[in-house]
């Protein structure tokens, strides 16, 4: 009798600890997540970097620049590479920088010195483009170089991106009236390619 009930007693304890394996086991396979047909992490290609200037590296589109004609009363219409930029705040800022750039033969109608400052752009489509003082400072004055002055930036934003329709320009966080006494400033300007001569300025 007693045997009876010790081999009783044993096959409970191997019962149950048949039971606890099992269920060990099932939970074990149910927190391991499962791993077949996954992609490693470093198997997935990366987006597109931009750069600290929000321009993709290695990327680039066409343009127009604007620099002064030989004659000095107009602005002639130049084709360019600039940084391929993903919205149009960053891509103004390029074409902007490229305008500033400009290096001979081209000449420039932004006077020496002139550095961009900030960049904004409503969502009227009205860009905002701050320089520095030197854009008034270092003027040489007169109203044919003002105004080659002030439409090569409009000009250059408006031709380029339909999002931009209106471009004011401002002086070290500032609104001005005029840079040198002749171009009202106190607004944003439309495109006007009366001064602009070749290729890529149609009028609308």
């Amino acid at each position: 009798m007693k045997r009876n009930s010790l081999f009783a007693t044993v096959a409970v304890i191997i019962a149950a600890l048949a039971l606890a394996w099992f269920l060990f086991v099932v939970l074990l396979r149910q927190s391991t997540p499962a791993t077949r047909g996954a992609s490693p992490a470093s198997s997935e290609s990366p987006a597109a970097a931009s750069d600290d200037t929000g321009t993709t590296p290695g990327r680039t589109i066409k343009i127009h620049l604007l620099s002064v004609a030989a004659d000095g009363l107009h602005l002639d219409s130049v084709e360019r590479d600039v940084p391929y930029a993903g919205n149009t705040v960053d891509q103004a800022t390029a074409i902007i920088k490229a305008e500033l750039a400009l290096q001979a033969p081209l000449v420039t109608a932004i006077p020496k010195g002139t550095q961009l400052k900030a960049l904004y752009v409503t969502d009227k489509g009205d860009a905002y483009v701050d320089l520095s003082p030197e854009v008034s400072q270092n003027h040489p004055g007169g109203t044919t170089a003002e105004l080659l002055t002030v439409y090569s930036i409009v000009d250059a934003l408006t031709m380029n991106l339909p999002a931009i329709t209106g471009v004011q320009i401002l002086v070290d966080g500032q609104e001005v009236d005029t840079l040198a006494g002749h171009v009202d400033l106190r607004r944003p300007l439309q495109k006007d390619v009366d001064y602009v001569r070749t290729a890529g300025a149609s009028k609308p």
